[in-house]
């Protein structure tokens, strides 16, 4: 009965954590109504994409204990999205159909981390979380290539006029800490190693939770 109730905690929290990372992620490579914030709207969802991908992923591979398991993961989570956006799409929304699935080297990342320390979860904390946080606003970049035109998007989709106090002030350009991939790259970093943490304590959380 016990390797049961594990084993549906563990699909509960694989897909609680999933649906939430794609709710997340959704208007991830979507700039077309940002324009106005679009560095802004591009950090805050490069940073919100790396905290669900390395705390599903590192539970999932410290659950399992196989590498690999984060990777598939990733490709969960991606397809989650491609289904959410096809939804959206046939609906009329004036999304792009292609989501590029960004957040698989990131995972491979973690499991080469995994696979390389030997399954040290210290290390896959350091390590893992740095990695992530450091790749993801990279590879995020992607998305925003292939994005349509905005203006075109602009002029068919208007948008309501923001009011004042949502108003953005123009940018100081040219300056390092103004870069939203390095800025999203040390955020995620940092709360990456967090993130993965709390991936890690999950299960044992779950273990305890089911032994009581």
């Amino acid at each position: 009965v016990m390797v049961w109730l594990r084993r549906c905690t563990h699909y509960l929290f694989i897909v609680v954590v999933a649906v939430n990372s794609t709710l997340l992620t959704i208007n991830a490579g979507d700039y077309i109504f940002y324009t106005d914030w679009a560095w802004t709207s591009y950090t805050v969802f490069s940073i919100s994409q790396t905290l669900m991908l390395i705390v599903g992923a590192t539970y999932y591979l410290t659950f399992t204990g196989v590498p690999g398991t984060a990777t598939y993961y990733a490709l969960i989570m991606t397809v989650y999205t491609w289904i959410a956006k096809a939804a959206w799409f046939s609906l009329g929304y004036p999304y792009d159909f292609i989501v590029t699935p960004v957040w698989l080297p990131s995972a491979m990342l973690l499991d080469l981390v995994y696979w390389a320390t030997k399954k040290n979860k210290h290390s896959l904390i350091l390590f893992g979380g740095v990695l992530v946080g450091m790749s993801l606003p990279l590879f995020n970049m992607v998305n925003l290539i292939t994005v349509a035109d905005p203006l075109e998007t602009a002029f068919k989709y208007p948008r309501p006029t923001l009011p004042p106090y949502m108003t953005p002030i123009e940018p100081q350009v040219g300056k390092v800490y103004n870069s939203p991939v390095a800025l999203g790259a040390g955020a995620g970093t940092v709360l990456g190693c967090t993130f993965a943490a709390l991936g890690c304590k999950l299960n044992t959380w779950t273990y305890r939770w089911m032994a009581a």
